[in-house]
């Protein structure tokens, strides 16, 4: 399986494109710092260098050209203002769907964020951050040529990973290690029916596998 991965520096990237690449996928990273490329290397992607905030549609299609998936694990950041949740985790997220969809990539994976929401009040950077995740989410949602799944963790956590999650269309608030968000991602791309759904994830008392065969077999 060829998968490109948007953010490909990010957190969860490299920890999805290392375990993607021990199973003998194909794994592209997108970056904005070609001074990253040797860190995503070292996890098994080819590093490509593409701006998200300034590429067209076509830039990012022709990457996309010949590829089985695509996943939008990028994200502004900390330390961000909240223009850029806007350009990054809403247009980025829309670029790379529009993208798909004229590469002929019907796989998109959209990771977004327990309580993403387009009519959020608020004005923190973190209100803005989950008004622009959930305006993403409603457009992947819209584009009926993709088999999209959208996959919302918790408060994100550099613990290691236990494999144990509670996944569900709907969960409570709670943490999850970026480990087992990368394993979950990882099983969500080979288990086709978790298409068209939006899952929540948390730490929970299910192995990673089971819990993604069990919500992808109940659509």
């Amino acid at each position: 399986m060829r998968v490109v991965i948007a953010g490909g520096h990010g957190q969860i990237a490299l920890r999805l494109e290392r375990l993607l690449a021990e199973r003998g996928n194909e794994v592209v990273g997108l970056i904005r710092d070609p001074h990253q490329a040797e860190d995503l290397r070292r996890a098994g992607a080819e590093p490509v260098v593409l701006d998200l905030e300034s590429a067209s549609v076509e830039e990012v299609a022709a990457v996309l050209e010949g590829a089985d998936a695509a996943v939008f694990a990028a994200g502004a950041g900390p330390g961000s203002g909240t223009a850029r949740k806007d350009t990054v985790d809403r247009g980025a997220a829309v670029l790379l769907a529009d993208a798909a969809e004229r590469a002929g990539v019907r796989r998109y994976l959209l990771v977004s964020s327990l309580g993403a929401d387009p009519d959020h009040a608020g004005d923190d950077v973190f209100d803005v951050y989950l008004r622009s995740k959930g305006a993403a989410e409603e457009y992947v949602r819209s584009r009926s040529a993709l088999d999209w799944t959208i996959l919302r963790p918790g408060m994100l956590t550099n613990d290691p990973g236990t494999g144990l999650v509670r996944l569900a269309e709907s969960v409570e608030r709670g943490p999850v290690p970026r480990d087992d968000v990368a394993a979950v991602l990882v099983e969500l791309l080979e288990t086709p029916g978790t298409a068209g759904l939006t899952l929540e994830l948390i730490s929970g008392t299910v192995p990673v596998a089971e819990a993604t065969k069990t919500v992808g077999s109940g659509h």
